[in-house]
């Protein structure tokens, strides 16, 4: 029980967060809403067939659990916004914790433009 409502917070957390990227440029929506439908699969099965059903969402969320697809449009995104990131993170703050960021952001962005689309 315990484990399950875990995963269900998880689950409407990253969903929030998802809903929250669909307004705010700089916070991605796609991936927010691919760890609700993992946490929700765990948590709450209702929840998961409801985001799998979803006319946005749910073709997306098939296409990642089938082959680990990631539409192009949605890797462009990932890329701009991560680059806006660095470039803003670059310019208020004057630390060597950026170059970990770009560092991360570059790896992320190899992973992320080797997965099937």
């Amino acid at each position: 029980m315990v484990r399950r409502n875990f995963w269900r917070i998880a689950g409407v957390i990253a969903l929030a967060l998802g809903a929250i990227g669909v307004v705010l440029p700089l916070l991605p929506t796609t991936p927010f809403v691919l760890l609700a439908a993992f946490c929700f699969a765990r948590g709450e099965p209702a929840w998961h067939a409801w985001l799998l059903r979803h006319r946005v969402f749910g073709p997306l969320i098939k296409d990642w659990e089938a082959r680990g697809a990631v539409p192009r449009r949605a890797k462009w995104l990932a890329t701009i916004m991560m680059a806006a990131s660095l470039v803003i993170s670059a310019l208020l703050i004057r630390s060597n914790a950026v170059w970990f960021a770009g560092i991360s952001m570059a790896v992320v962005l190899v992973w992320l433009w080797r997965r099937p689309e």
